[in-house]
């Protein structure tokens, strides 16, 4: 699927399908972790390889809420593994990697300080 561009700026996610997601037009076919002034690569390679040190680098972006994209299915983390968010008090959202592309988009477009981490397999 691919979106119409909008006026926001920062990182936005412009398509998506299966095994990849394209932010500003460039094409990735691996996890990911997308903020406004973030974009780089996830080190954790799937769902069955989550640790806890994986969230911890996402609290550490301070943002109000992280949108945890599962991969092809929904999936919810042990919650053990979100400890850190949730000690600062960070908001996470889990919904398959094609709705948290959306609902990144839809937040970061109001403002919103989320950011997005994305497996794609």
């Amino acid at each position: 699927m691919k979106f119409q561009a909008d006026a926001t700026s920062g990182n936005a996610v412009t398509g998506y399908g299966a095994g990849w997601v394209a932010v500003n037009g460039q094409r990735f076919e691996h996890s990911l972790v997308i903020g406004h002034t973030v974009l780089s690569a996830w080190a954790c390679p799937g769902f069955a390889a989550l640790k806890a040190d994986d969230f911890e680098q996402l609290a550490a972006l301070d943002p109000e809420l992280v949108i945890f994209g599962s991969g092809l299915t929904l999936r919810f983390p042990a919650p053990a593994l979100l400890k850190s968010l949730y000690a600062q008090r960070i908001g996470v959202e889990t919904m398959d990697t094609q709705a948290a592309c959306r609902t990144y988009n839809f937040l970061v477009g109001e403002g919103r300080r989320a950011v997005a981490a994305l497996l794609i397999s």
